[in-house]
């Protein structure tokens, strides 16, 4: 069997700019910030993805360019992952993530989501209903690391245990 891991971000402190849709909203200083940090534990513990699925939306992008930026500034691996920006990852409910996962090539062994509440912490608690959820959710930057054993086409509830969580703050 193929051990896995997928690795599930909410998006870093986003700003609410007055004529700006959700769409474009960027993140704050802080959410550059703690993106980074994010990218820095990630670094540390060893979770660089293959495959990396990200929303479309601005602050999601935003926070996987600080995420990349600072896992390459600490890691003296070259590799980069292949990165999607998936529209499914933008307020289509979480069973659209687990969809999006399941269709995951099979060499793929890590994989980093990029993603909004509260989809992302609905994927999380659903693979993981026994976990030490927050009845809130993820928090922003905040990191939940589930592995399983093999592939990624059977994932499903309550097969992917969470082993790390983090919430990065910069």
């Amino acid at each position: 069997m193929t051990s896995r891991t997928l690795v599930l971000l909410r998006h870093a402190k986003a700003d609410r700019p007055d004529g700006i849709g959700d769409l474009e909203r960027p993140l704050t200083e802080r959410g550059h910030a703690d993106a980074a940090a994010a990218g820095a534990w990630l670094a540390h513990h060893g979770y660089a993805p293959d495959l990396v699925i990200c929303s479309p939306a601005r602050r999601t992008r935003q926070t996987w360019h600080g995420v990349a930026v600072a896992m390459a500034e600490a890691s003296t691996d070259a590799s980069s992952p292949t990165v999607r920006y998936e529209a499914a990852l933008y307020a289509e409910g979480h069973h659209a993530l687990l969809a999006t996962v399941k269709a995951v090539p099979a060499d793929t062994s890590t994989v980093l989501l990029v993603g909004h509440n509260p989809d992302i912490s609905l994927l999380s608690a659903m693979l993981d209903p026994d976990g030490a959820n927050d009845s809130d959710g993820m928090r922003t930057s905040g990191l939940a690391v589930h592995r399983f054993d093999g592939d990624w086409a059977s994932l499903g509830a309550g097969g992917a245990p969470a082993t790390d969580t983090h919430t990065a703050r910069g």
